[in-house]
């Protein structure tokens, strides 16, 4: 059984099953409700039922009161329905409405992805949560005073561990550092979520992804949330990399087009090896779009890469009828003192 719910003052809709919490079936379906813990502690989630009924199976959260209870408010990370629904809370419409925190983490596990890309798994305290949008970014605060942004590419709803791409740099202090000093359980401290590349909650024009190199990450968690929120318009996700060992989530891309009819994945090399016998797509990625696309203007486009390949693309791109409100792009730039992606 399921129960509809209705969000006030926005209007938004979604479904949550019964036993489910709530606040996870609004992240799940691309809802952005604002949170903290998720324990019931801090009460960022805290709103107003104004129909309908909810419970606590854990009982009542440590920072909602009876009286609160009894006057309609409730903690969504902690409440399930069991009717149908009315609430009202602040919705997180943008960067501005996002909490930025300073927090300890623990790095749970590093894997190699390819020759020179770490996946690293942190994990927060058990009293802490991350609310983010998909395509937002983290900060490493190292203990010289710097800092290292890499950006998150797990979808927001699954926020118990977070997912990052390590590209390793040649003379990049902290890549070489996670690859070849880093150990599983080290404790890190990061600032964030940051950035404002984040899906337009506004539309509903199909969608056109490019990603070079590990900007694939932060084009990762937003596909992942559209999946997850049932979104059912074409998406098209371009990867450009130098070659095919470089398509470390090539797998994971074939999979989400084999699933799901309306999305369409097609990796591009830019300097193929004569050893991979390339059979698909070869220059520069943007190149591929602007062939496959000669008319963009119904589209919405987010690009995730090296300067260079942004720069290059919105020229082209605009050629082709592609507004500027309708191109939204997260460059990275590589260096060994000031590193992102």
């Amino acid at each position: 059984m399921s129960f509809d719910v209705t969000v006030r003052p926005s209007g938004h809709q979604f479904s949550v099953e019964e036993g489910e919490l709530i606040l996870d079936a609004a992240l799940r379906q691309g809802i952005s409700f604002p949170y903290g813990c998720r324990t019931g502690t801090c009460g960022t989630c805290l709103g107003n039922v104004l129909s309908g009924t909810v419970e606590y199976p854990d009982g009542l959260p440590v920072s909602l009161m009876e009286n609160e209870h009894e006057q309609g408010k409730a903690l969504f990370c902690s409440a399930v329905a069991t009717s149908a629904l009315e609430i009202e809370v602040r919705e997180i419409t943008g960067a501005a409405d996002i909490q930025v925190k300073t927090l300890p983490a623990r790095v749970v596990s590093l894997r190699k992805l390819s020759h020179d890309v770490m996946e690293m798994t942190l994990k927060l305290p058990s009293t802490q949560r991350l609310a983010f949008r998909a395509g937002q970014y983290i900060e490493f605060l190292l203990r010289d005073g710097k800092r290292r942004a890499f950006s998150l590419a797990n979808a927001p709803s699954n926020d118990e561990y977070l997912e990052l791409h390590l590209r390793l740099l040649e003379g990049g202090y902290f890549t070489q550092h996670v690859f070849h000093e880093m150990k599983e359980k080290a404790l890190v401290r990061i600032n964030g979520p940051l950035g404002t590349f984040f899906i337009a909650d506004d539309s509903k024009r199909p969608l056109i992804f490019v990603a070079g190199g590990t900007g694939f990450a932060p084009i990762k968690s937003m596909l992942e949330q559209l999946i997850e929120a049932g979104d059912k318009r074409e998406m098209y996700l371009y990867w450009g990399v130098r070659a095919k060992r470089d398509l470390y989530h090539d797998d994971l891309a074939k999979k989400w087009a084999y699933q799901h009819d309306n999305i369409h994945y097609v990796p591009v090399l830019s300097e193929a090896d004569s050893q991979d016998q390339w059979q698909g797509r070869e220059g520069f990625v943007h190149h591929a779009v602007a062939t496959d696309f000669s008319d963009l203007s119904d589209y919405d486009v987010y690009m995730a890469g090296p300067p260079p390949m942004i720069t290059a693309a919105k020229a082209e791109f605009s050629q082709q009828g592609l507004t500027e409100d309708h191109l939204f792009s997260d460059a990275f730039e590589y260096s060994a003192d000031s590193q992102s992606g």
